[in-house]
């Protein structure tokens, strides 16, 4: 069993040299995403935040009674929904994006987009996590809020080329179809082994 990766085309998300001035959060906003602890984030450390995300019908009342009334917040903006080619000038000018997920998510789009702009991640320690994030080189992973915000500290030390390295060896979409091709090519040689007849050799002694 092999996983392969989602990637992303090399140059659809040029990278940044800038330190960016706010948190961004990008996605839905629903309450396995937890946009809430993104914003409590922000506001202990008197950051701007942020937040392009859509609502969904299914979270409409969720988003009133729990989250409406954190954006009235001047450190808070929320911008909505963006489009794909809006996300390039939102994360790059991102000091990092904040990923506080509370559910097993299956991958995480957002975060390579973040690399891709060589903007850092920090997210919670939960579904594929672990295995996107580089500790210390593209984010930090944290299982607490007082973690997060340690990271969210020292964050902006890390090195955005780096992280924009790493996006190019894991999470290229290059990468993505060579991973597809050789595990595929790797699945009919097997299969091709199994194929062959057993060739069964009498020993006879005198």
């Amino acid at each position: 069993i092999r996983t392969v990766y989602h990637g992303l085309p090399k140059g659809l998300i040029k990278p940044t040299t800038s330190k960016g001035a706010y948190f961004a959060f990008l996605g839905r906003i629903c309450p396995e995403k937890r946009v809430d602890r993104a914003i409590k984030i922000a506001l202990e450390m008197k950051t701007p935040i942020k937040i392009a995300a859509k609502v969904d019908q299914v979270d409409k009342t969720y988003f009133h009674d729990e989250i409406e009334p954190l954006l009235k917040n001047t450190y808070v903006e929320y911008i909505g929904e963006i489009g794909e080619g809006e996300k390039e000038d939102f994360l790059s000018n991102a000091i990092a994006l904040l990923f506080p997920i509370d559910w097993p998510e299956p991958f995480g789009l957002a975060m390579i987009e973040a690399m891709a702009c060589g903007v850092p991640v920090i997210a919670y320690r939960r579904g594929s996590v672990p295995e996107i994030i580089e500790e210390g080189v593209t984010g930090y992973i944290v299982d607490t809020f007082e973690e997060a915000i340690k990271a969210a500290q020292k964050v902006g030390s890390i090195d955005r080329q780096k992280c924009r390295q790493k996006f190019e060896e894991k999470f290229t979409a290059d990468r993505m179809a060579q991973d597809y091709i050789s595990t595929y090519e790797k699945i009919i040689r097997d299969k091709e082994v199994k194929k062959r007849p057993n060739q069964n050799f009498q020993v006879t002694t005198n």
